[in-house]
């Protein structure tokens, strides 16, 4: 009789997502990990679509995660760039289609108005302080976050920049090499 060894899961990362002042701003650490092993620690997780004015970013399953960045970005352009359009038809899809509820990854969106997370059960969340965060370490770079635009005179940038440098001081699943996207 052979024992049943469960497969390692790949744990998340910290993306962060930031309308701030003018400017939206997105970023992701680098590290990949699988179990306790760190696989790449320069992975690139955040991106620009629909013609450089959406910023996204992912955490979980990266081959789920590219799916996704995939069927959002068509949806983008199914409605001429309008995010809140694409993101609830997204949502939609994300509930009814057996393939999508599969997918084990969420999804953060933003332009210069909008800002939401899209969820692994086809939710979609819209902070009311223009402020999300994603993955292991999303709960460590929100605390930061909020606290910094509260307490400091930092701009949008410098503000993740510092986020992410705490939470990955926190986080062992989130490192120090960052990916910055920024619409101005």
């Amino acid at each position: 009789m052979t024992g049943y060894t469960p497969i390692r899961q790949m744990h998340a990362t910290t993306v962060l997502g930031l309308i701030y002042k003018n400017q939206a701003v997105i970023a992701s650490d680098g590290q990949v990990t699988f179990g306790d092993t760190v696989l790449k620690a320069r992975a690139r997780k955040v991106r620009k679509l629909y013609n450089d004015s959406v910023l996204a970013g992912f955490a979980g399953a990266a081959a789920d995660a590219f799916t996704l960045f995939e069927r959002f970005e068509e949806k983008l352009e199914r409605f001429n760039g309008s995010m809140s359009r694409a993101a609830v038809d997204m949502a939609k899809d994300w509930r009814l289609d057996r393939y999508l509820r599969r997918l084990d990854a969420h999804l953060a969106v933003l332009d210069k108005e909008k800002i939401f997370i899209l969820s692994g059960n086809g939710d979609i969340i819209e902070p009311d302080d223009n402020i999300i965060a994603i993955g292991s370490g999303g709960p460590y770079a929100l605390a930061a976050a909020r606290a910094l635009v509260k307490h400091s005179k930092l701009d949008a940038v410098a503000i993740v920049k510092e986020t992410m440098a705490i939470t990955a001081s926190i986080c062992i699943f989130t490192n120090s090499y960052l990916t910055i996207e920024t619409l101005q």
